[in-house]
């Protein structure tokens, strides 16, 4: 039988053995995360839905001119072929209420830049002619019809929002412009948010307009004199938020960080944007970072335009998709998201090359409670980072106190007064383990207002708190009560 003093060196042994080595001393986590694999860009399903998608439209002969331009609309998710608006799509992804309701005046394909080129002729005035049946059609208007009035046509594209093409035609035997519609003229003037090629008149009339008398032959519409007229210059506004990557290339993104895409039935880069903030936040990525935005062109016709969506930012250099089969990629550009977040993954903390800590650097600020020290430090060592190789702790990185830390960024953050932001970060209370780290808690601060927080034990987890700025404003993360510490990585501060 061992004598008391091995049994008492045996007890010691175990103890040391099962003692918590706190970060401060190097300890390792209870659990270190899985390596994560970042899916890239899903090519083949964009391509199958672009052959399944019909976005296809001509002006219609029963529909009155002048009506509003409707919103842009989401035609496929993910490669489910659907009809619905961006504030729904965006509000079924999110979790949490975001001011989707607005739209930001940024415009669809361009804004004007000069005048307008002829793209093709219409047949002469005694041969039936066809209108364009095309992407993007935004809404229709009459014009006077003494003569062929071009200029009045495109002088009223520069008043629709996104028209950077129109079309204009006669259309005949159409019961209700002759005698219903207030106008009294015949020559339509189609809008579209895209330029088409004489290759797609495909809309000949045929419509039964004038109601049947007796047993009287009732003439159908047709068409004449079909032209099709587009701006010679046109450039693409950057959402607000984004910052203008690359683009416009003939390559799409093949890259990692891919969260999923949707169909527009418009090139619209504020509504991609728009996509792109209310996309459900990844569990190992966090939300969305980036979008590409691309008009797919088949058999040398446009028939969709992609907002593909990833949580890691692109850039040109995997801008490698062409197209396959007979999808072509037009007009690639690729948009990151700007945070007002300096250093919100705390790479910027490079005092050593393996292991070390402090409780302050140039872009943020550790506060400890008087008289404590090291409740709020920041490390280098991936280890213990969500991403790279800086992470922020929250409670006494030695364990000498269960007191919670500060952490805030150096400066106010410099925001639009009155606008809608998110806090996203990632947070892991799992060091210690599930009993130890049971009571862990961190609240994320805005001016000195609780806006959302964590509690309890958890690997890293995405973490998101809505807020609205006033122009410069303070943001604070407050916890830890060593040993329920938390780790805190991968910040960031997006307009909503």
């Amino acid at each position: 039988m061992p004598s008391p003093s091995r049994l008492l060196a045996l007890v010691a042994l175990l103890v040391s053995a099962n003692a918590i080595i706190p970060p401060g001393h190097q300890g390792l986590p209870h659990q270190t995360p899985d390596n994560i694999t970042h899916p890239t860009t899903d090519n083949s399903a964009i391509v199958q839905a672009a052959n399944q998608v019909d976005q296809k439209q001509a002006a219609p002969a029963d529909a009155p001119p002048n009506v509003d331009v409707p919103p842009t609309s989401v035609t496929a998710i993910d490669g489910t072929i659907t009809n619905t608006t961006i504030a729904d799509v965006s509000a079924s992804n999110s979790t949490f209420r975001r001011e989707l309701g607005r739209r930001r005046n940024i415009g669809r394909f361009g804004k004007r830049q000069s005048g307008f080129e002829k793209v093709f002729d219409g047949l002469p005035a005694g041969q039936h002619d066809a209108s364009i049946e095309g992407t993007a059609y935004l809404t229709y208007t009459v014009v006077n019809n003494a003569t062929y009035n071009v200029k009045a046509c495109t002088d009223w594209c520069t008043t629709v929002k996104g028209c950077v093409f129109v079309n204009l035609y006669y259309e005949f035997n159409n019961q209700l412009l002759d005698f219903v519609f207030s106008e009294k003229s015949n020559l339509k003037c189609a809008a579209y948010g895209d330029v088409h090629a004489a290759a797609e008149k495909l809309n000949f009339g045929g419509q039964q307009s004038y109601d049947q008398v007796g047993n009287e032959t009732v003439p159908l519409t047709y068409i004449t004199q079909s032209s099709g007229w587009a701006l010679q210059g046109y450039v693409t506004d950057t959402p607000d938020g984004y910052d203008l990557v690359f683009g416009p290339t003939g390559g799409a993104n093949n890259a990692p960080g891919y969260m999923g895409f949707a169909f527009l039935d418009q090139y619209d880069v504020d509504a991609c944007a728009q996509l792109c903030n209310g996309r459900g936040a990844d569990p190992n990525g966090g939300g969305c970072a980036y979008f590409n935005i691309w008009r797919a062109v088949v058999d040398g016709v446009p028939t969709t335009y992609t907002c593909s969506m990833y949580y890691l930012v692109a850039d040109e250099s995997t801008a490698v998709n062409y197209g396959q089969g007979s999808l072509v990629v037009t007009l690639s550009r690729g948009y990151a998201r700007k945070t007002v977040l300096p250093d919100g993954g705390f790479e910027g903390y490079t005092a050593c090359d393996d292991f070390c800590f402090t409780t302050s650097y140039s872009n943020w600020i550790g506060v400890s409670p008087a008289p404590a020290d090291f409740d709020a430090t920041f490390f280098f060592f991936p280890p213990y980072a969500h991403s790279g190789h800086g992470s922020a702790l929250l409670g006494s990185a030695f364990d000498d106190d269960s007191l919670a830390g500060t952490i805030k960024p150096a400066q106010p953050l410099k925001t639009d007064a009155g606008a809608a932001y998110v806090v996203q970060c990632f947070m892991s209370s799992a060091f210690s383990g599930p009993a130890e780290e049971a009571s862990a808690k961190v609240d994320i601060m805005w001016n000195g207002e609780r806006v959302g927080g964590v509690s309890g034990f958890s690997e890293y987890t995405f973490v998101e708190a809505p807020v609205v700025a006033t122009g410069s404003d303070l943001l604070s993360f407050v916890g830890g009560s060593a040993p329920a510490w938390t780790f805190i990585d991968d910040c960031k501060v997006y307009k909503a």
